[in-house]
């Protein structure tokens, strides 16, 4: 029996997150180069957009590529940036046959110009679509995000727009780059890595977490389920007593 037969689908989460860890290790254990990981993880990605889909999963995020990975050999960059381009371009049709809408959030001016002009691309043609929407995290990091936020926070106070009573929670969130999307209600991630690295960490304050030992291009459909299915076991308190929310 599939887990996607085990799912409550009046309990569906509304946003998962998903940190993509291990493509490096996984292209190693094969003998092969790094970037042939990197295409397998690809792979992984439509697996994984196809099972949100179908578990009819509003909100998708993909932490794609983070700050920290332009540190990485320029070779190896220049490769990702490359495969980004042919993916993207590749599954813009099929994102649009599928009703699939694509945002991006992260520090887009440092992409590559053919890059961002496939992204582009994507984001046009699928700006109409009202199904799932995958959220990809590119040249992304919690603590960039904050600081942009914090810095136009100061300049609305400055100009007057606001005062610096009215900064409160729901405001900050308002300048985040997530913007008008709910906060993860899992974030999973695959590699056998126990952190957060730097993903979301303003919206991931009540997640549930999920650690899988699959390296990302192992991941399939089977595997989002199985996540899915462990999430609806867990009782979600936000502080409550566990009495407090079974009285709900």
């Amino acid at each position: 029996m599939s887990f996607l037969d085990q799912i409550d689908k009046d309990r569906v989460p509304r946003h998962i997150a998903v940190i993509m860890d291990g493509n490096g290790r996984w292209a190693k254990k094969q003998g092969l180069d790094r970037t042939f990981g990197h295409k397998e993880g690809i792979a992984a990605v439509r697996r994984a957009i196809e099972a949100a889909s179908e578990a009819r999963v509003p909100y998708l995020t993909l932490y794609t590529f983070s700050t920290e990975n332009w540190n990485r050999p320029k070779e190896e960059v220049e490769a990702l940036m490359s495969l980004m381009v042919q993916a993207v371009s590749k599954e813009t049709p099929d994102l649009v046959k599928n009703n699939i809408r694509v945002k991006v959030i992260g520090d887009i001016g440092r992409l590559p110009s053919e890059t961002k002009k496939a992204l582009d691309f994507c984001l046009e043609e699928t700006s109409a679509s009202t199904g799932s929407t995958i959220i990809l995290a590119l040249s992304y990091s919690s603590k960039w995000e904050l600081t942009q936020a914090m810095k136009n926070i100061a300049m609305d106070v400055k100009a007057g727009k606001i005062d610096v009573e009215q900064i409160n929670e729901n405001l900050i969130s308002s300048y985040l780059s997530t913007k008008g999307i709910p906060d993860p209600d899992i974030l999973i991630r695959t590699g056998g890595e126990l952190r957060v690295s730097n993903f979301l960490l303003w919206q991931i304050a009540y997640s549930e977490l999920y650690f899988t030992n699959e390296l990302w291009p192992e991941f399939n459909q089977e595997s989002l389920y199985k996540a899915i299915v462990d999430y609806q076991l867990r009782e979600r308190r936000f502080g409550k007593t566990s009495e407090q929310v079974s009285d709900k």
